[in-house]
């Protein structure tokens, strides 16, 4: 202990010497003032105090985020987060207004990356609204009529339209269109008009009328003429102030790893403010919930709760435990989450994160979860028809599809079982709990995993052994396909699986049957759903074969279930050249699962 102190102290010396020379540099170069400015063009603006011109000007000439730069043709640039750059049209310090336009002549196209509450400006606009843009083929022609394209988005062939959010679906035509992106409170003449600039405000407690404080662009001078006693206490005061830095240091425990986490999450949230999942406190929690009063059910992450928002609309909301609740898990599934717009992917509605505690909020599916239909002997109560059975497949699949395909990253879920499937008032079925989730470009074919994640009987071979190849996207492929077999094998009489297979392990039992040209009408009375069963065992076979080369993809699959089944080929047997490690752990896995 005394060791540690002894390190601190003696580099105390080197910290008051760094903070002396560092100090009187400063003091010698702000002595150059910040003298108004523009960039070489006749008619460019003129750049002053709260704007600095950048490698010009130093940082004490203006605020942060008034960051002004020259480009090659000699446009002002004012740069904003994102990397979004606006041109420099007119900037009038009297009324605190700055006029900024696209470099490109597209304002809208900017506008869709611009979060304008991380900036110090404001749209000068109150007429602002939120926005969801549709890029619509020529054949809409309801839209056209109706509403005026964004000309400069707009193209040969396609148009793009600003819906207003406000708008309900079922008031607007939207046959041949594709939604592109949201624009959260913008300015409705800028999205509208081509060519209008975009005004923002700022405020500053430095302008006064038209007269610029002296403090405002020279705030440096205040350090010239005779002020010899402050230049001298300046550096004791600061080895002062490090000395007791250090002592503090000395007697301050390192954060903990709750501490970490905390610092992590507010940061991850901030980042993704823009993404706009509702932000809830504890106590909004609370209320939704009516207390925790009525619980759901319970996971190994942690507790659902029934909630209501407002009037009619329901909500399930998964409190997360402390032990699980507070890392990667939470800022995966809020992040992933976020990201993800599709009607066989459950919506997630919001988010807690307040002190220690985290919940998530997504929408309320009464039905709950695929488990309770495909593995109970109460058919009364729980009975779906194998129509519907095929429709549910099939939704699973195209949202498996989309994880894949339909976003920017490449969403792998490895976690697909029946638990984690949702089902709402009509039976669609969506995905849930993204807690395993992970994200990669569309063109990476391997993915790094330090350990296995997933459910035992659901998990691909690969994860286990990279003997069999390298995790992909084709893992969730290989979960599908056992999924697929479990709401083929939880239809039938659990003595015939069980005197057929010794082990109870439908997956073998039903290749080996359609293999030999039985017909799975023997169990199952009516001929037509025999061959729903048939169509979903052999497409659950095809995607559980233990090479990742040899699934197919999940576009594929899709076609698979899509057909009638008539010509679909029976695969190679999966279960004759398995690892016999590998089987084991999957037999014993499905073993108890069932049970």
């Amino acid at each position: 202990m005394w060791c540690k102190y002894y390190s601190y102290t003696s580099f105390f010396p080197f910290l008051c010497l760094f903070f002396s020379v560092n100090y009187y540099t400063n003091l010698a170069s702000a002595n150059i003032e910040c003298m108004q400015t523009r960039c070489n063009h006749k008619d460019a603006p003129t750049i002053q105090y709260p704007f600095r011109l950048q490698n010009i000007q130093s940082q004490n000439c203006g605020k942060i985020g008034f960051d002004i730069s020259c480009n090659k043709n000699h446009q002002t640039i004012l740069e904003l987060p994102n990397s979004i750059n606006f041109v420099v049209n007119k900037i009038d310090y009297k009324s605190q207004k700055i006029h900024v336009t696209n470099p490109n002549g597209c304002l809208p196209k900017l506008l869709s990356n611009l979060n304008i509450t991380s900036t110090p400006f404001h749209f000068f606009d109150y007429s602002n609204s939120n926005y969801t843009l549709f890029n619509c083929s020529s054949m809409n022609t309801a839209l056209q009529s109706h509403y005026s394209s964004i000309k400069c988005l707009s193209s040969h062939g396609y148009q793009v339209y600003a819906l207003n959010s406000t708008l309900k679906i079922k008031d607007v035509t939207l046959t041949y269109c594709t939604k592109l992106y949201d624009m959260s409170f913008v300015p409705k003449d800028v999205v509208f008009s081509n060519g209008v600039d975009l005004v923002l405000g700022w405020d500053t407690s430095c302008s006064n009328g038209s007269k610029i404080e002296h403090d405002c662009y020279n705030i440096v001078n205040e350090s010239n003429g005779g002020k010899k006693k402050e230049q001298i206490l300046v550096p004791i005061l600061s080895c002062l102030g490090i000395l007791l830095l250090v002592t503090i240091l000395y007697h301050v425990r390192y954060r903990t790893q709750k501490e970490e986490n905390e610092a992590r999450i507010e940061k991850f949230l901030e980042d993704y403010r823009a993404l706009k999942p509702t932000r809830y406190s504890y106590s909004d929690i609370k209320r939704i919930t009516n207390n925790f009063k009525n619980e759901l059910g319970q996971g190994a992450y942690g507790t659902v709760y029934k909630g209501k928002l407002s009037g009619d609309i329901y909500v399930a909301v998964k409190l997360l435990k402390t032990s699980t609740g507070n890392g990667p898990e939470f800022i995966n599934e809020v992040g992933t989450m976020s990201q993800i717009h599709h009607v066989n992917v459950v919506h997630l509605v919001g988010f807690c994160a307040d002190g220690h505690t985290r919940a998530l909020v997504y929408e309320y599916l009464p039905n709950g979860s695929l488990q309770k239909f495909i593995s109970t002997t109460d058919f009364k109560n729980h009975f779906l028809s194998w129509e519907k059975l095929q429709e549910i497949a099939l939704g699973i699949a195209k949202g498996i599809e989309y994880l894949h395909q339909g976003c920017d990253q490449r969403i792998l879920h490895f976690d697909i079982k029946p638990h984690n499937i949702l089902l709402d008032n009509n039976f669609t079925p969506k995905i849930s709990d993204f807690g395993l989730a992970k994200l990669c470009s569309k063109d990476q074919s391997a993915v790094s995993m330090t350990a296995a994640r997933g459910t035992i009987g659901y998990i691909a071979p690969e994860v286990f052994s990279r003997n069999f190849g390298n995790v992909s996207y084709k893992s969730d492929v290989y979960s599908f396909g056992m999924l697929l077999l479990e709401m083929v094998g939880g239809r039938q009489n659990a003595d015939v699986v069980e005197e057929r297979s010794g082990l109870g392990y439908f997956p073998e039992w039903i290749y080996n049957l359609i293999e030999q040209g039985d017909d799975l009408s023997e169990h199952i009375e009516v001929e037509k759903y025999a061959k729903i069963a048939k169509k979903l065992a052999i497409a659950g076979l095809w995607c559980i074969q233990w090479h990742p080369v040899d699934r197919p993809s999940m576009q594929v699959v899709v076609h698979m279930l899509e057909g009638d089944g008539e010509k679909l080929s029976m695969p190679p047997n999966p279960f004759a050249s398995a690892d016999p490690a590998i089987m084991n752990v999957s037999l014993i896995g499905r073993h108890l699962h069932r049970e």
